[in-house]
């Protein structure tokens, strides 16, 4: 059991990566963490992630975890890391905790985001691997949409087959349409106890569906509620998600 843990949170543009996982032969988020902590360490050293992103997904509050050999763990890992590890990837901050923490199995809640260009005309370039261009929307509609996803349920119609599950219920607290970085922006935030696999894609899909009007306003509930990923629409594109913020309890690590 080591004596100290390294936690760190990290921003991370996905465009150029296969997400967090380690893959053979493509580039990964935690494949550029343990090489750069390989160097550092002079060993192997695992990384441990809150959760995997998937290909082209972003984030600006990821949080992973170490285990640094011991005459290592006082180093200032943020500014070591940042000197190795592509700009893409930015370490935001670093702290040592006890043993007791875990990236993955110590949060309680997730924060993603996902954006949306409105105008059906033109995208701003600086912003074209960052949204999905849908056009105009319905706000209203989409909220009135999100409201069946709040509380505890069964998500299985908006999980993707791939990676085994327990259970397909999951907790959710808070929904939110915010504006964007330009006014042609939405900004669709949903938090979490977890997420199933592209769960939060499969939801924005058909919210666009219902913001557009094509399906009559109690579209998401439906699909809830019968519980068959068939209904719902396809998944969306990657590039309008982002991975925001991993809550932890105060007891074990705060930033």
């Amino acid at each position: 059991m080591p004596d100290a843990r390294i936690k760190i949170t990290l921003a991370y543009d996905g465009c150029r990566y296969h997400g967090w996982q380690l893959q053979k032969d493509r580039p990964t988020i935690q494949g550029f963490i343990e090489e750069a902590l390989k160097r550092i360490c002079a060993q192997p050293v695992r990384v441990h992630g809150s959760g995997r992103t998937d290909a082209g997904v972003h984030a600006t509050g990821q949080v992973a975890h170490f285990d640094p050999p011991d005459n290592k763990v006082g180093i200032p890992w943020q500014k070591a890391l940042n000197a190795i590890l592509p700009t893409s990837i930015r370490v935001i901050r670093s702290m040592a905790l006890g043993p007791e923490f875990h990236a993955r199995y110590s949060a309680i809640s997730k924060t993603y985001s996902y954006s949306l260009w409105t105008d059906p005309d033109f995208v701003l370039p600086q912003r074209r691997k960052y949204v999905w261009k849908t056009g105009p929307l319905d706000l209203r509609a989409m909220k009135d949409a999100s409201c069946c996803l709040l509380g505890r349920h069964d998500f299985r119609a908006f999980m993707n087959a791939g990676t085994p599950v327990r259970s397909t219920l999951r907790q959710v607290t808070r929904v939110s349409f915010d504006p964007g970085f330009y006014p042609q922006e939405l900004v669709f935030r949903i938090t979490a106890d977890g997420f199933l696999k592209q769960m939060v894609r499969n939801i924005v899909g058909a919210l666009v569906i219902a913001g557009g009007r094509k399906y009559p306003g109690d579209y998401l509930e439906q699909i809830l509620s019968a519980k068959k990923r068939c209904l719902a629409p396809a998944t969306s594109p990657a590039r309008g998600l982002c991975l925001e913020n991993v809550e932890y309890s105060d007891k074990l690590a705060s930033d």
